[in-house]
């Protein structure tokens, strides 16, 4: 059963989540500020267990998923970035791994979602066997918008999900000379 591996960056150590991690992720899912434009509503103590449980599935099954995004300094757990398969119905997300990240506010602003996209990103170019990865932002979510084109992301559609509207971005896979090329680049 494959494991999530440990990715590390000069701030930050990404590695799989812990049952010992359920306490910190039941503090970020349940931030309203957090969920603000996912789902928009805080998630319970057992919608996160769940949470938890359906990461460890995804690296089990699909060979990638959820990474825990760890302050290297000080341990403490910032959020989550990975890759998922979300199954949302949306025909631009079928057969492509999605991107997601979500941090907790004393993350915010300090370029902590894109330098852990940007090593989730660099791991999937070199594992996952996919044409491109794409992710699906609120269009009022000016920074998680700002962190997938800096990321190379460019929009694709404007759809709704849930009721909402959200926009559908793409990031084609990259050779690893052609990656690591541009993660150098500011």
């Amino acid at each position: 059963m494959p494991e999530a591996p440990v990715l590390e960056t000069p701030r930050l150590i990404l590695r799989p989540h812990r049952v010992a991690d359920y306490a910190a992720c039941r503090r970020l899912w349940a931030d309203a500020d957090v969920v603000r434009f996912i789902g928009g509503a805080p998630q319970e103590a057992q919608a996160v267990w769940f949470r938890l449980l359906r990461y460890a599935g995804m690296w089990a099954l699909l060979g990638y998923g959820m990474w825990v995004v760890e302050d290297r300094a000080s341990g403490a757990v910032l959020g989550e970035a990975g890759l998922l398969r979300a199954e949302r119905g949306l025909p631009e997300l079928e057969d492509v791994p999605e991107a997601g990240w979500v941090l907790g506010p004393d993350a915010w602003g300090k370029g902590i979602a894109t330098e852990a996209m940007a090593a989730v990103l660099q791991w999937a170019d070199d594992h996952v066997d996919a044409p491109s990865v794409r992710c699906i932002i609120d269009p009022d979510n000016a920074a998680s918008i700002k962190v997938a084109e800096k990321l190379g992301f460019a929009g694709v559609i404007d759809t709704v999900h849930g009721g909402k509207p959200a926009r559908v971005f793409d990031r084609p896979r990259r050779d690893s000379v052609q990656a690591a090329t541009s993660m150098a680049s500011p």
